[in-house]
């Protein structure tokens, strides 16, 4: 039978039984949003829980990919599974294809202990911000006990979806910017290792100066975690161990401070709040006529009506 005739709970129980066609048809559900995304949210929440996150994020062009497909390699050699979000911006969504950049992954596609999905802004009716958690969860719920979310660039939306995660690496390159610009893309408020890959070229000490400097600067406790800085060339597969080693302590660190379960619950409240405000504006869109949602948007952008009152009569049609 196709995966496109099974219920939400028949493709549940063939995804966790390996049936990849079936976690490739929820993921795709996922990011449609809507009724059996909601369903599918309800059957795999109970079930998740047991898996750990790792972001990766980075200017575009600092390895990101590279450095994801050497990070696979080294979790398989462990004898671990390990699942990839790739998150991509821009890109049309691709139906769990690999995209552009991350043609090196194809190395492990046919590794039935890697699974790798790329997921798009386009065709995401609920959004990134929603989308993703929900597909981390359902990977956690089949059984993936690693999950990579990688980032193609450093947008407020990536950087978001990265620091969502458990432990978040950031990825620069020797000769990355100062200190003002790393604050202005919100990494160091994330980071919780810093990777300069491509440490084969020159100015790799003076990019971890940088780095060091911009720590010493910021304001941490004097008993909290520290952002390692892991030399890696990524390309050639050096420092891998070492990241990854890192990423275990950092691990460990904060399970045992109880930090882990405090990000865990402060993710689970904002997922919760962002998902009434989206569903109350998608009611609201419903109740009113899509020509009087037009209107009022323009009424506010010509100044005739402030926000305040546009979002009272919007938020009034659902009785909120």
């Amino acid at each position: 039978m196709s995966v496109r005739n099974l219920t939400v709970s028949q493709l549940f129980d063939a995804a966790r039984g390996g049936d990849r066609a079936a976690l490739a048809r929820m993921l795709s559900l996922v990011e449609r949003g809507g009724g059996e995304a909601r369903e599918i949210g309800r059957v795999v929440y109970p079930a998740s829980g047991a898996g750990y996150t790792v972001g990766l994020t980075g200017a575009p062009g600092a390895g990101k990919s590279t450095l994801t497909s050497a990070t696979i390699g080294h979790i398989r050699s462990l004898g671990e599974e390990v699942a990839v979000l790739a998150i991509d911006p821009s890109s049309p969504f691709t139906g769990g294809a690999i995209l552009g950049d991350r043609v090196r992954m194809q190395d492990h596609a046919t590794d039935p202990g890697v699974f790798i999905r790329s997921m798009a802004t386009r065709g995401h009716l609920g959004g990134l911000s929603l989308a993703t958690p929900e597909a981390v969860r359902l990977l956690d719920a089949v059984g993936r006990r690693w999950i990579l979310v990688e980032t193609v660039g450093v947008g407020q939306v990536e950087v978001e979806i990265a620091g969502k995660a458990d432990t978040t690496v950031v990825v620069v390159n020797p000769g990355w910017g100062d200190s003002v610009q790393a604050n202005k893309a919100g990494l160091m408020e994330i980071a919780d290792v810093f990777v300069i890959n491509k440490a084969d070229r020159k100015g790799v000490e003076e990019t971890r100066r940088d780095l060091e400097q911009m720590l010493e600067l910021s304001d941490l406790a004097p008993d909290a975690w520290r952002p390692p800085i892991v030399p890696v060339i990524a390309i050639e597969g050096k420092g891998v161990d070492e990241l990854w080693s890192t990423v275990q302590r950092h691990r460990a660190f904060i399970e045992a401070s109880g930090e882990l379960q405090r990000r865990r619950e402060f993710r689970l409240r904002e997922e919760l709040r962002e998902i009434v405000a989206r569903r109350l504006e998608l009611r609201a869109r419903e109740i009113l006529s899509g020509e009087r949602w037009a209107e009022l948007q323009t009424e506010v952008t010509r100044r005739t009506v402030d926000p305040w009152s546009a979002a009272d009569e919007m938020l009034d049609t659902v009785g909120a």
